[in-house]
């Protein structure tokens, strides 16, 4: 693989770290900001709706430019909205670092996707994402749990303060190693590109994403309350049991690449079928300490099983206009992850509790497969139509 495509793992690193963090975080925030828990959960929501919001709006701004130019520019936006974190004197001043940090991390997987793909054959463009996106899976298995360790003994802001150096070796790396001859933009015309993302199938893909994602982090978001309170860990325990989820994160992107480049459509049923399953019996798993980490580990590998086979979905029916689609792909995981924040702090704070939390993403998450069901057989539909209409010699 092109060495292009770890330059472009190494931001994804940056921005992983910085997205998934608060998770580890989230009671030591909630403490010293003096708010409770499902509040604090909304600096997750927050952060994913600046993605879903900034990755049209920025890909849309930057669509003329050098996607190298892009990429770095993105880094540094993502610099500057650390810093801001680590120097927020309050909850609100917080939330808008958070989302000011978010606006980069949309087009940066969007941009960087198509970048990623282009460097490769065609038969293995889902394995060349899998490789961007094990980035964020390595800030999963390395940046959050020392990020969370880092809040544990130095306090919160010592992890943001550490994710903005971070950004800066990034923005390094991707201007040393990312080609610039290969990287130009396609020139498509943003009202072209806005006809084609308006494609029902594009949409299709779009809500397919966030409703079989949303699952993820009706769990995740409160995966420190829900290993402390239901299970009983102790709070140092909870940083080595992050990288069990980190390192089953890896093993589901690797392997979701893989399989979508060989058949896509099964292996997004498939997937979504498995991350549905690891949901629903988890829930009788959380008050067993092995079990629990145990579903930690395979809650990683569905989850990110997903990830390739529902980026390359949207690219595929884009057809031309795959930066933007891309790009709002990526929102919409994003949108995903603010619905299970929201989702997961209502059943948390009004509903039947933190021990509920696995059970409600299960359901959303078939919500997910359904429509990957439906998008299946309007595939099916259309290629008898077409198949149809070439038999009786019309085309």
């Amino acid at each position: 693989m092109p060495v292009a495509l770890y330059a472009l793992a190494a931001g994804a690193f940056g921005i992983g770290t910085t997205e998934f963090v608060i998770m580890g975080l989230l009671m030591q925030v909630a403490a010293d900001l003096k708010v409770g828990i499902a509040t604090a959960g909304l600096l997750i929501s927050g952060y994913a709706l600046g993605v879903f919001v900034g990755a049209p709006v920025l890909t849309v701004a930057t669509s003329r430019m050098p996607r190298k130019t892009v990429l770095i520019g993105l880094m540094a936006i993502f610099t500057l909205g650390n810093l801001c974190c680590a120097l927020a004197p309050n909850y609100t001043l917080l939330l808008l670092a958070r989302v000011i940090t978010a606006l980069a991390h949309g087009t940066f997987f969007g941009v960087g996707a198509v970048v990623a793909t282009g460097l490769v054959a065609a038969d293995r463009r889902a394995s060349a994402i899998s490789i961007m996106f094990t980035g964020l899976t390595m800030a999963t298995l390395l940046g959050v749990p020392a990020g969370a360790w880092l809040g544990l003994h130095f306090g919160w802001r010592s992890t943001f303060w550490a994710v903005a150096a971070i950004g800066v070796v990034a923005m390094i790396i991707i201007a040393a190693l990312v080609p610039a001859h290969r990287d130009n933009s396609a020139g498509i015309a943003v009202r072209d590109e806005l006809r084609a993302i308006a494609n029902p199938a594009v949409l299709l893909g779009l809500l397919m994403t966030v409703l079989g994602f949303a699952g993820v982090f009706t769990v995740f978001t409160y995966i420190q309350p829900i290993l402390t309170e239901v299970t009983g860990f102790a709070a140092s325990a909870v940083s080595p049991i992050l990288l069990v989820f980190g390192v089953g994160l890896i093993a589901g992107n690797l392997l979701g690449g893989k399989l979508a480049d060989r058949k896509l459509m099964p292996a997004l049923l498939l997937t979504l079928v498995v991350l549905i399953a690891v949901l629903g019996v988890m829930t009788f798993a959380l008050h067993n300490k092995v079990l629990t980490v145990a579903f930690v580990g395979l809650l990683g590998v569905a989850a990110f099983a997903t990830v390739p086979p529902l980026q390359l979905w949207v690219l595929h029916k884009a057809n031309d206009a795959q930066s933007l689609a891309s790009s709002l792909n990526i929102g919409a995981f994003n949108l995903g992850n603010a619905l299970g924040a929201w989702l997961g702090g209502v059943v948390v704070a009004r509903g039947p509790g933190l021990g509920a939390l696995t059970w409600v993403a299960a359901l959303i998450t078939l919500a997910g497969l359904m429509l990957a069901l439906w998008g299946r057989q309007r595939d099916i539909r259309e290629e008898r139509l077409l198949a149809a209409i070439c038999a009786s010699g019309d085309v």
